[in-house]
C-alpha cells in the first residue's frame, strides 16, 4: 500500500497500483479498532473496483467485530444522511469522488456526519494498517442491507418552494453518481421539466470528468442549456457532494456567488442565523448575507474544517468556492440537490431568472484560484507578509491580506509544492494589476 493514499480528509489512490482489496480489508479492520465502532453503514459508488473494495472493507470491519449495513450504490450526501438517520456509529463511502475511473478510495464519517480526517483518526488508521497488527475481536459482525434512498428523497423534497412556477432544468451527471440524485427532481413534474445528460450508470465514469470545478467540463452543459432554452443547468461531480450551476444564458455562476444566492433562501427559514463562507469567496458574499439579515463569518477551506466550525458557531449553512454546500438539514454535511432546490425556490419566489440572481453578486473582479509551484512555501508566505505589512493580515488559512479596495489569500497545498492565490479588487483593472504584482512575488526565483 502507498501510504500517501491517506489524505487530509479522505483515502484516495489508483486501484491496483496504490492499494488493493487486501489493503481495503486492513483499512476496514483498522477503522473499527481505531474509532471503536460497533455498527457501520457502508455505501459505494459505481466504479468497476468498488464492489471488490466494498466486500474487502466489510469483511475487515466484521472480523473486527462491527456490524455492517450494506447501503448499496449511493451518493456521498446519501451516506452522510445515513450517518444521522440510522442507528450507526459511522458511515463510509467507497468512492474516489471526481477522480478518473482508475482511482478509488474511502470517505469516513462518524455519527451525525462528523468527518474523520488527519486530526481525527485517519492517520491513526493509516498507521495501524501499516503496522498490520490487529486485535482479536472474538466475534464476527453481522451483515444486513438497507435502502435509505426513499427516505433521503422524501426528506430533501420537503424544502422545495416552487409554487405554480415551471422551470426547464438541464442536469449533467457525467455517467456518475449524481444519477441517483435525479429522482428528487422528478418528484416535481409540474414544476420541473427535466432534461438529463450522461445519465447512464451502466457505463460509469465513461464520459467527461465529473468535476464542475474544471470549467471546461461544463461546456456541453452550457451549450445544452442554450439549445433547450432552459432556466438552469446543474452539474454534479463524481460522488455528487459538489455541484456547479449554469444560468439561462449559458454563463457559469461562480460557486461562491451561489453561496450568497442560497443564503437568501436559507435565511427566510432561519432569520438572523449564522452562515459561513470560505475565505476565498468574493466580498459580495458577505455583503449579501448581511443584507439579508444573516451573520456572515469566514471559514477555512476543507469540509472537515467547515463542518466543525458550523457546529462551533451554530451556523445553519456554509458555502465553499469549490462547490460544496453544507446544510444543517443534512447534519452540517453537503447536499447538492438541496442547493439546487434552493435556487429554484428563490427563482420561483422572486420571479427573477438565474442570471438576474447571479448579477447581484457581480460587484467585484475576482482572479479565480491560481496555482504556483514553489520550492519553499513558508519563505514565500513570509515575503508576502513583509511586502504587504500595511494591510490587514489574517492567518485563518494561509495568509490573507485586506486593503480597502482589494485583498488576496495565499494558501499552501497539503499534498503538493504549490501555493494557491485568490485575489479580488474593486475593478477589473486593479485586479489585473495586483494579480501580476502578487504572482511576481510568489514566483520570484
Amino acid at each position: 500500500m502507498n501510504p500517501s493514499i491517506f489524505k487530509a480528509y479522505d483515502i484516495r489512490g489508483v486501484y491496483g497500483q496504490d492499494f488493493d482489496e487486501g489493503d481495503a480489508y486492513k483499512i476496514g479492520r483498522a477503522t473499527v479498532e481505531v474509532l471503536k465502532l460497533k455498527t457501520i453503514a457502508l455505501g459505494r459508488d459505481a466504479r468497476v473496483s468498488s464492489p471488490a473494495l466494498f466486500e474487502a472493507f466489510a469483511k475487515g470491519a466484521r472480523e473486527s467485530g462491527a456490524d455492517v449495513i450494506d447501503l448499496g450504490l449511493l451518493t456521498t450526501p446519501m451516506v452522510y444522511f445515513a450517518s444521522w438517520t440510522l442507528d450507526v456509529d459511522a458511515a463510509v463511502s467507497i468512492t474516489a469522488s471526481h477522480n478518473p475511473p482508475e482511482y478509488n478510495g474511502m470517505k469516513i464519517a462518524l455519527k451525525n456526519a462528523l468527518p474523520v480526517g488527519e486530526k481525527s483518526g485517519l492517520f491513526e488508521i493509516r498507521d495501524r494498517v501499516i503496522a498490520g497488527t490487529f486485535e482479536n475481536s472474538g466475534t464476527m459482525g453481522t451483515l444486513s442491507t438497507q435502502d435509505i434512498k426513499p427516505a433521503y428523497y422524501d426528506h430533501f423534497s420537503t424544502f422545495a418552494k416552487l409554487g405554480d412556477k415551471t422551470f426547464k432544468v438541464v442536469i449533467d451527471t457525467a455517467n456518475a453518481m449524481g444519477i441517483l440524485e435525479l429522482p428528487i427532481f422528478k418528484m416535481f413534474p409540474k414544476n420541473i421539466k427535466l432534461v438529463t445528460m450522461y445519465d447512464d450508470l451502466d457505463h460509469p465514469f465513461s464520459t467527461h470528468e465529473a468535476n464542475p470545478l474544471k470549467t471546461e467540463t461544463l461546456d456541453e452543459l452550457r451549450e445544452r442549456v442554450i439549445a433547450e432554452h432552459a432556466d438552469l443547468g446543474i452539474a454534479f461531480d463524481g460522488d455528487a457532494d459538489r455541484v456547479g450551476f449554469v444560468d439561462e444564458t449559458g454563463a457559469i455562476i461562480p460557486m461562491d456567488h451561489m453561496t450568497g444566492i442560497i443564503a437568501k433562501e436559507v435565511l427566510k427559514s432561519h432569520p438572523g442565523a449564522t452562515i459561513l463562507y470560505d475565505l476565498r469567496s468574493s466580498k459580495a458574499v458577505k455583503e449579501v448575507i448581511e443584507e439579508a439579515g444573516g451573520i456572515a463569518k469566514e471559514c477555512k477551506v476543507g469540509h472537515a474544517n467547515i463542518k466543525q466550525q458550523m457546529r462551533d458557531d451554530q451556523a445553519v449553512f456554509a458555502g465553499e468556492l469549490s462547490g460544496h454546500y453544507y446544510f444543517l438539514e443534512n447534519s452540517y454535511a453537503e447536499a447538492g440537490s438541496l442547493a439546487a432546490l434552493m435556487i429554484l425556490s428563490v427563482m420561483s419566489e422572486t420571479g427573477q431568472t438565474s442570471s438576474q440572481l447571479a448579477h447581484d453578486l457581480k460587484r467585484y473582479a475576482h482572479s479565480g484560484e491560481i496555482n504556483s509551484e514553489v520550492e519553499n512555501k513558508d519563505e514565500v508566505l513570509q515575503r508576502l507578509e513583509q511586502e504587504y505589512a500595511d494591510g490587514n493580515i489574517s492567518h485563518l488559512d494561509g495568509v490573507k491580506i485586506d486593503f480597502p479596495d482589494w485583498w488576496f489569500n495565499v494558501r499552501p497545498s497539503n499534498t503538493e509544492p504549490l501555493l494557491r492565490l485568490n485575489l479580488e479588487a474593486n475593478t477589473e483593472a486593479l485586479m489585473i494589476e495586483k494579480r501580476g504584482e502578487v504572482l511576481g512575488i510568489i514566483r520570484k526565483k
